[in-house]
């Protein structure tokens, strides 16, 4: 569990709290078309919510009809088929969100938030270090990262259909999974232990054998409802910062197995930042304003967690280079109020680890 240890994951919550804060004192923020598309992404949301809510209200009354000539209260059957569509429903709800994803592969707008919000961040940096030499200071982010073409993102004229074909292709599989899931643990005697396993099977590769097991242990205790949004959550905590990174990956070239390097070596402080941001941009009609501001945020994230970029001409190397994270464990134990102390020059990271390393030994 070293990479998903519990001070990464708390530590990930704070830089989730940190960044909105700071994001939110970015005076430009609220200048970007994202907040228009929320609004029509709210809109959309609740008209497909009403025809969606039109066969569950229907089939309600249905039963309710039945229960005059059939005794249901007796039956189970249509308890389960209630709770079915319920999850259904409830599952759907989340279409707003869906729909801020999909635009965000369809239009330029989440990633010039990003943009903007990494040169936001070198500017409150450089703000707030005027005074001190500027030789021991970090390089900027946003100059370099700005020059690397954006490959495969909206900005490029690529065709509309084909982008939503590969959207639609991806998350279709991921709810059909979801599904074949819910219903397998609808099964008699069998059911029950599908939740566990997937739980077990989801979480060894991830945090180790033995906190699986405990997970599994819990799935055969804990109602099913829990472990369905226990498993929801984390999906979807991992789905949400894939997609909010996709601006930094769009321009710093990883190999698949490099990336997956890369999110593996971060696991912990990830899954904090982004199980906070997944919990509030469930919220209804709010969610998907927020959606914004959490890019803003990961502006923040991605210089904590990575060094800043060289040129393009000078990249060779680059992404191999950023695979491990270099300062973790001595970020990670930086008390809070302190969280920008490693935000300098190599030369300087140096020193202050011999400074962290005395402090330890004191």
């Amino acid at each position: 569990m070293s990479n998903f240890e519990p001070n990464a994951v708390i530590r990930g919550f704070q830089l989730t709290v940190v960044g909105t804060v700071r994001a939110l004192k970015n005076p430009d923020l609220f200048k970007h078309e994202h907040f228009r598309q929320a609004a029509i992404a709210v809109a959309v949301g609740i008209v497909i919510q009403l025809i969606i809510q039109i066969p569950i209200i229907s089939l309600k009354f249905i039963l309710y009809i039945i229960s005059w000539i059939i005794d249901l209260e007796s039956a189970t059957w249509d308890d389960d088929l209630l709770k079915g569509l319920e999850f259904l429903s409830k599952s759907v709800l989340q279409v707003p969100f869906l729909l801020m994803t999909l635009m965000g592969h369809l239009t330029p707008t989440l990633d010039e938030i990003f943009m903007q919000s990494i040169h936001w961040v070198d500017a409150t940096y450089a703000q707030k270090h005027k005074s001190e030499d500027p030789n021991t200071l970090r390089d900027m982010y946003y100059p370099n990262l700005e020059m690397f073409p954006a490959k495969g993102g909206p900005r490029q004229s690529r065709p509309k259909m084909e982008v939503f074909m590969i959207f639609a292709n991806r998350y279709g599989k991921k709810i059909g999974l979801g599904l074949a899931v819910y219903f397998l643990s609808m099964v008699p005697i069998v059911g029950r232990f599908v939740m566990p396993a997937a739980s077990f099977y989801t979480f060894k590769s991830h945090v180790g054998t033995a906190p699986a097991v405990v997970i599994f242990g819990a799935g055969l205790v804990l109602p099913k409802t829990y472990i369905i949004r226990f498993l929801h959550t984390y999906f979807a905590s991992r789905s949400l910062m894939r997609e909010l990174l996709e601006p930094y990956f769009r321009r710093i070239k990883f190999t698949p197995e490099q990336k997956s390097r890369w999110f593996r070596d971060r696991e912990g402080v990830l899954f904090g930042f982004s199980f906070a941001f997944t919990v509030v941009l469930k919220t209804p009609f709010i969610g998907v304003v927020m959606y914004g501001v959490a890019e803003a945020s990961t502006a923040y994230l991605v210089t904590k967690i990575t060094d800043p970029p060289p040129s393009p001409a000078e990249s060779e190397g680059f992404a191999e280079s950023q695979v491990t994270w270099k300062n973790k464990h001595d970020f990670l134990r930086l008390p809070l109020d302190h969280i920008d102390k490693l935000n300098v020059s190599s030369q300087d990271n140096i020193e202050q680890d011999s400074v962290l390393e005395g402090k330890k030994t004191h």
